[in-house]
């Protein structure tokens, strides 16, 4: 964790943290969470393995996400969303990670790391223009940050953008950048001068996926998350006008990516938990009804402690989460708290699916067993949004370099 990454993620208050009249209350949360976790449960998880089989989310589904507002929950209520703050928001990502995660990464990037650039650092035009749109899911936002040379840490970035008159010029390749195939617009991440003392030289443009230069790849084969579609996109000499710079300013490209990227952590642990309770559920369901020599296996002391590992898991993940976005939310820990809540929560529900897989025997090795996906999608959790050896590191760091400036 370089000195740049501290200062960029303890400055720059963000807007949705501070409660307002254009937020959710909660009786009125009660219900949109109730609706999703319908949804979810109702629609979606009878289809997980239609999602799987087509490696898509069927149009109906998408369509009725749209309907639901769920583009757009975390998009403020002046520019056409609901005006999910993070506490609210991880109650939701709770019930999206119940089922297949191709679901929630349809929109995720709009409402997360896409999206919030444009609500916390765009100007009023920019968001005139776009946040609408992404709200109502007639655009998909996608983050073009990752390439080859630089995933967890931005700082390694290499794609450029060179002032040519009014223009910027932009030139560089991006990697598993999620959406690409659908997306309407690039939330891209260009180097626009050399890195020098706590100026990284990074900047923030909004390139429309139509833009001449623009290309995407075939879509990724991936391990998991069947629906989910990652591609590469290349910039080869893409050239957008001046107010295509995120909020004007050269300066406000690094910070962006570091605050957006802190909040998603908190989103990604709640996901992950939201996954561990759908494996726990399967895996009681299962010991209740499968039986050795007649017997349940529920009723076997070891099974009972797999189960029991399983429930500390998800409990401990469920609270983490909470706490890690109350402290984002009141701006008291947007550093420390979002890598120790992604780190547990991701590092947790990896070790519930392999449990799970566990209590189902040879069962759970099986395509078409709900555990058997888990098992397979959780294990991206722990890379994106920053690995969990980046997580240590900015935890680890962070507390050192609190202790040092408490004893001078």
């Amino acid at each position: 964790m370089t000195d740049r990454e501290a200062t960029a993620m303890t400055t720059t208050p963000d807007p949705m943290s501070t409660p307002g009249p254009e937020q959710v209350g909660d009786e009125d949360f009660a219900a949109i969470l109730a609706a999703t976790r319908d949804f979810v449960r109702s629609r979606v998880v009878p289809r997980e393995n239609e999602i799987a089989e087509a490696d898509a989310i069927p149009d109906d589904l998408r369509a009725q996400v749209a309907d639901m507002g769920l583009f757009g929950y975390a998009i403020p209520q002046e520019w056409g969303g609901l005006g999910l703050n993070l506490t609210q928001d991880v109650e939701l990502a709770m019930e999206l990670g119940y089922t297949s995660l191709a679901l929630r990464s349809l929109f995720g990037t709009n409402n997360g790391i896409a999206g919030q650039v444009l609500v916390n650092y765009g100007t009023d035009t920019q968001k005139a223009a776009w946040l609408e749109r992404i709200a109502s899911g007639d655009v998909v936002a996608s983050f073009a940050l990752t390439e080859p040379g630089a995933g967890s840490s931005p700082a390694g970035l290499r794609t450029k953008a060179e002032a040519d008159g009014d223009d910027w010029v932009i030139t560089g390749g991006k990697r598993f950048i999620t959406n690409a195939p659908i997306a309407d617009l690039f939330v891209t991440f260009a180097r626009t001068r050399e890195a020098e003392g706590n100026d990284p030289g990074i900047a923030v443009f909004l390139v429309p996926a139509d833009a001449p230069g623009v290309q995407v790849g075939p879509r990724d084969r991936k391990m998991g998350q069947e629906g989910a579609w990652t591609a590469d996109v290349t910039f080869d000499g893409v050239r957008v006008p001046a107010d295509a710079l995120v909020g004007g300013s050269e300066e406000v490209g690094y910070k962006a990516a570091m605050m957006s990227l802190a909040r998603g952590r908190v989103h990604i642990a709640a996901l992950a938990v939201g996954a561990a309770r759908r494996a726990l559920d399967e895996s009681v369901a299962y010991a209740t009804g499968a039986t050795q020599a007649g017997a349940p296996i529920g009723g076997f002391q070891l099974v009972q402690a797999m189960l029991a590992d399983m429930q500390t898991g998800v409990m401990s993940g469920e609270a983490l989460v909470r706490e890690a976005a109350r402290k984002y939310h009141t701006g008291e820990d947007r550093r420390i708290a979002p890598s120790v809540a992604k780190l547990h929560c991701t590092e947790m529900v990896g070790r519930v699916a392999d449990l799970a897989v566990q209590v189902h025997g040879g069962t759970g090795y099986m395509r078409e067993v709900p555990v058997e996906r888990i098992y397979r999608e959780v294990r991206l959790l722990r890379l994106y949004e920053g690995t969990s050896e980046i997580q240590r590191l900015i935890i680890g760091g962070g507390l050192v370099k609190a202790a040092q400036r408490a004893a001078r």
